[in-house]
């Protein structure tokens, strides 16, 4: 340890000179999306609790329910000793939500983008890969040591003219992107996306964490809206879905290939039976639960007419993520400090998150905010933001 102290100790140094230290601060959720920190209780709009499931009954009660049957862990890879019959019933379900052959669970949605993409980039090495300039962080870490062409974010015309300028080249086309992008808010055209991608006969990637129960029939995503456009969906129950652990749906050739190639999935120990009791209640509820994603909708179209009507730049959102773009790191950290003074949680997103110049208070709505909530945090915003 000592031999890196110093490097350790400049680094950090740096970190602060940007304002981009991150350090953690105990949270506790509470229902009616506010959350205990610090000793006060803040209406929170930075989880990603879109439905509030994270607290409901069911949820912890089917969790404890699997544990006290199933016990606390699966003791093993899946591939080992692993895999439970609960394991391939929820997988079962997950594909019939998501309207595909099959499904295969991960642990975590980083995880899963990581090793899901390193995976399917090993079956052919001279494979192009198509990636919208804004995926997700694991999404490059998947792609590590593979040249990207990158497209300007939701721009399917410059795709399109990638496509055509590598048409020559041998090897398969995957094409990547997000159905929700977690930090503008803003959609990508599925149904657009599935006809360059079949024009050029290239795979389609999609991760839909921030879709998953939020949008599309049923909660069930985009890609839901356009039965077998996306060859590969991902998804979360960490978000809208109130639990943990994340999942992959496709053909059941891909399944099976990923169970035999992806290393991610072959060397990780199989998820939890109580994981997998709060996955199979929220899956229950989600369908069900229409009304509460009106009620989310109607909340971001509230917030963005509000901070539009001030000239505050919210990035193209359409969802239930709406940023409040600043500026500079420091402003977006001072605006936040000023918010929780006020009794509102909104976190600073600065880089290297986002680009440069693009620091902002990415605000997650829930269904289980009261049209009061927006009002006030809106209120708050617009009176600290320079004309």
């Amino acid at each position: 340890m000592a031999a890196l102290d110093a490097h350790l100790a400049a680094a950090l140094a740096r970190i602060d000179s940007r304002h981009e230290r991150r350090r953690l601060a105990a949270t506790a959720l509470h229902g009616g999306g506010r959350v205990a920190r610090g000793g006060a209780t803040l209406i929170d709009f930075s989880s990603n609790d879109y439905l509030g499931l994270a607290t409901h009954p069911l949820l912890a009660a089917r969790a404890a329910e699997w544990g006290a049957h199933h016990g606390t862990g699966a003791g093993a890879s899946r591939l080992v000793t692993g895999t439970l019959d609960a394991h391939l019933a929820l997988e079962a379900k997950i594909a019939a939500f998501k309207g595909t052959e099959a499904a295969l669970l991960f642990p975590s949605g980083w995880h899963c983008n990581a090793a899901v993409l390193a995976a399917l980039l090993k079956v052919a090495p001279d494979a192009l890969l198509f990636t919208d300039r804004l995926i997700h962080a694991s999404l490059h870490a998947g792609a590590a040591g593979r040249r990207q062409i990158r497209f300007r974010h939701n721009d399917l015309d410059h795709l399109g003219m990638l496509l055509d300028e590598h048409r020559d080249a041998p090897g398969p086309r995957l094409i990547v992107t997000e159905s929700v992008f977690s930090m503008d808010g803003d959609r990508a055209d599925i149904a657009a996306l599935s006809r360059l991608a079949r024009a050029h006969d290239a795979f389609l990637y999609v991760d839909e964490a921030h879709a998953t129960g939020v949008l599309g029939p049923q909660g069930r995503g985009l890609s839901a809206a356009h039965p077998g456009a996306v060859d590969l969906v991902m998804g979360t129950f960490s978000k809208a879905l109130g639990g943990f652990g994340a999942y992959v749906a496709g053909a059941q050739a891909l399944i099976d290939y990923l169970v035999n190639a992806c290393g991610g999935f072959i060397f990780s120990t199989a998820p939890p039976p109580t994981m997998l009791g709060a996955i199979d209640a929220a899956l229950e509820l989600v369908p069900r639960m229409d009304a509460a994603r009106a009620t989310l909708a109607a909340h971001g179209d509230h917030l963005r007419a509000r901070l539009a009507a001030a000239g505050i730049d919210t990035a193209g959102s359409t969802t239930q993520i709406v940023p409040a773009i600043v500026g500079e790191a420091a402003d977006a950290l001072a605006l936040a400090d000023a918010l929780v003074a006020e009794g509102l949680l909104a976190a600073a997103i600065r880089p290297p998150t986002v680009p440069p110049g693009t620091s902002r208070l990415r605000l997650a709505l829930r269904a289980t905010h009261a049209t009061d909530d927006i009002d006030r945090l809106a209120d708050a915003i617009v009176a600290r933001t320079p004309r």
